[in-house]
């Protein structure tokens, strides 16, 4: 799957290795510096949670502004992908699509090392980093994509779900469904009181 961009300025890294990781080098580093466009890339694999994903190699739709600021460049990302999965009631198939907007800054390298001096932190996993010149979205949109996908999804807000002891849709039986249940510890004393 190519990517498809609206605007004329080259921001796509070549590196089928790293599909999310954009060229930075045409926006320069003077602030004010802004870049627009769309990408669609096939999903990273794992993009998901129990009950539901964006299956792997599916198209996600990447709506972006990159502006360079004096840190470094602030990407502004609207995600839209299909989802998949089950319902958490019933286990029908369910699937829909999601939205979801990012802002991320990506500082420069050197704003990293001075970040690092003056907070005295080595790893401050709460600001990203440039990779020289490449931009590396895939870790922000995971993270933004599996926060925003329901952990218990439902086929419909009323599924009534399946019967515990049949696995009946309860939907499908009604609401005169039931079963007849005996507790077995007293089993002993219905057998002393007899049937009827």
């Amino acid at each position: 799957m190519n990517p498809v961009m609206t605007r004329h300025l080259d921001v796509y890294a070549p590196d089928r290795r790293r599909p999310y990781a954009l060229d930075t080098r045409a926006l320069g580093r003077r602030p004010g510096t802004m870049w627009e466009g769309t990408l669609r890339l096939p999903a990273p694999a794992g993009l998901g949670r129990d009950l539901v994903r964006v299956p792997e190699s599916a198209e996600l739709q990447l709506d972006l502004r990159l502006e360079t600021v004096l840190d470094g460049v602030l990407a502004t990302v609207v995600v839209t992908a299909a989802t998949t999965g089950e319902c958490a009631r019933c286990l029908d198939e369910v699937g829909g699509t999601l939205s979801v907007d990012i802002v991320e800054l990506f500082s420069y390298p050197e704003q990293a090392d001075r970040y690092a001096r003056t907070s005295g932190e080595q790893n401050d996993e709460e600001v990203r980093h440039l990779d020289g010149d490449l931009l590396d979205l895939e870790q922000s949109i995971r993270d933004a994509v599996v926060l925003a996908l329901p952990a218990s999804p439902l086929c419909r807000p009323d599924c009534a779900g399946l019967c515990s002891r049949c696995g009946e849709h309860l939907d499908e039986v009604g609401p005169e469904h039931t079963h007849d249940e005996h507790d077995p510890r007293w089993g002993v004393l219905r057998g002393l009181v007899g049937e009827d």
